[in-house]
């Protein structure tokens, strides 16, 4: 047996026992290196199906750069790991096709209507044609949306457009859903009903990962991970790293982490 070969079957035999144990991310010594510069640095972790796993870090500490890697949009330039158990180095389409994916600067077309966002998306997603008429009507039924089934996206409240996007994201049911700070610019009652849609997914079986720069949302994650330069500083729950620094809330926690920081460009 080739090298590769041998290789191949060994990262296989390791995502199958991830699986086994019950995480759905599995990452070590991850390190992406864009010429001399290290965007992210020998980072490992592993998150639990079902679980609401936070993803901080202050401008520059290369949260967008190792979320592209962990959706196969990057490949790692070394370092091993598995997302839903497919390898992120050789197994990047497997990848896209079990996961959903949120972010604050794009997620939806504003000059398609919410129903043809949805059809265009479920598409991608690989629905089957046959479910997603039914599969449409549910979702814009749950979400109290079914009169704006044929308003175009661009002309929602910016609250129900994120909403929407989340509701698209988590369409086909995917073991994860990658979301990038997906509550930025709305007001905190609209903050409270998305955390409230997080949570009914997480009770449908699927984890959630999630960036934000608003440390109250912090204190919904079962687990937060704080990034600097590259670096995961500290991981925990809320609760164990305010015991550990001492302070009554996760804005005191990130203030005392973050301020580490020597870069701000990601």
């Amino acid at each position: 047996m080739g090298i590769r070969r041998k290789s191949l079957l060994l990262r296989e035999r390791a995502a199958i026992q991830v699986m086994r144990e019950g995480y759905v991310i599995n990452v070590e010594n991850l390190t992406k290196k864009f010429g001399d510069f290290t965007a992210v640095d020998h980072i490992s972790f592993k998150v639990k199906k079902g679980e609401i796993f936070g993803f901080l870090g202050a401008n520059g500490a290369g949260k967008t750069t190792a979320i592209r890697m962990l959706c196969g949009l990057h490949r790692p330039s070394s370092g091993s790991g598995t997302v839903a158990g497919f390898d992120i180095f050789t197994q990047q389409e497997d990848i896209k096709r079990h996961i959903g994916y949120m972010s604050q600067k794009f997620s939806l077309y504003n000059d398609l209507k919410v129903w043809e966002n949805i059809r265009l998306f479920a598409g991608i997603y690989g629905v089957e044609e046959r479910k997603i008429g039914k599969k449409t009507d549910e979702m814009l039924a749950r979400l109290g949306f079914m009169s704006e089934k044929n308003t175009l996206v661009g002309e929602l409240p910016l609250g129900w457009k994120q909403k929407l996007a989340f509701s698209v994201a988590i369409f086909h049911e995917p073991e994860i859903v990658f979301l990038d700070e997906p509550t930025g610019g709305v007001d905190p009652l609209t903050r409270r009903q998305f955390w409230e849609l997080i949570y009914e997914a997480v009770n449908r079986g699927i984890t959630v990962f999630v960036t934000t720069h608003y440390m109250d949302e912090a204190e919904y994650c079962n687990r937060v991970s704080m990034m600097v330069d590259g670096r995961i500083e500290m991981l925990d729950s809320p609760k164990n790293l305010r015991d550990h620094f001492g302070v009554e809330t996760m804005e005191d926690v990130f203030t005392r982490i973050a301020r580490k920081a020597t870069r701000n460009e990601d």
